[in-house]
């Protein structure tokens, strides 16, 4: 486990809740990294859908309490090195093969500022994702943890929130679509042998 930050720019208490709210958070990263390289894998195709609902929901939670709290601003004014970035593409890859069909989805670039019709890809969200959060959570395991908390928070307000909600939002309609829209005809049938065993 990281050593708790010595710093005399934030008061004890302050820190000992940014530290409760970091250890938080690499729980949800770690959660969502392997919830996600779960469902590349492809080894259950089936739970891939409700599995990404219910990881990005939990990271968008964590997300929304770095959200609401005032910008968290690092001892040092410059990031310190994290080692080689993640290798990605396998991740992107396999997500793609795994939602091959449904990947692509219709988008807007900014709902508030541009709302121009793109398209979003759910294996670059997923993997943006990760991406993000992973980069947090080396800052995290090498003990800088208030530089953690300030690249998820930055990283949430700037990149990583939007891609999860879009994502979030797809996952939802698609397990919408795969429950709800049965064939009416063996609806009733269901019913029927339902209703007169």
């Amino acid at each position: 486990m990281p050593d708790q930050p010595s710093t005399s720019a934030v008061p004890d208490e302050q820190l000992s809740d940014l530290r409760a709210l970091a250890d938080d958070s690499a729980a949800e990263v770690r959660t969502y990294i392997t919830t996600v390289t779960d469902i590349a894998s492809g080894a259950n195709p089936a739970a891939a859908l409700p599995l990404g609902l219910l990881a990005l929901s939990q990271v968008l939670v964590m997300g929304a309490r770095l959200g609401a709290i005032e910008d968290v601003v690092p001892e040092d004014r410059f990031e310190a090195d994290t080692g080689p970035d993640t290798e990605l593409d396998p991740l992107r890859e396999n997500l793609a093969n795994m939602f091959e069909g449904l990947d692509e989805y219709a988008d807007v670039v900014d709902p508030v500022t541009d709302p121009e019709l793109t398209t979003g890809s759910l294996a670059n969200d997923l993997t943006l994702v990760a991406g993000c959060l992973t980069h947090g959570l080396n800052h995290y395991d090498a003990g800088r943890v208030l530089e953690a908390l300030w690249w998820w928070q930055f990283s949430y307000l700037s990149d990583w929130g939007e891609r999860a909600a879009s994502a979030l939002r797809v996952h939802q309609a698609l397990l919408a679509h795969v429950r709800l829209d049965a064939d009416a005809d063996a609806v009733a049938e269901a019913e029927f042998d339902a209703l007169h065993p």
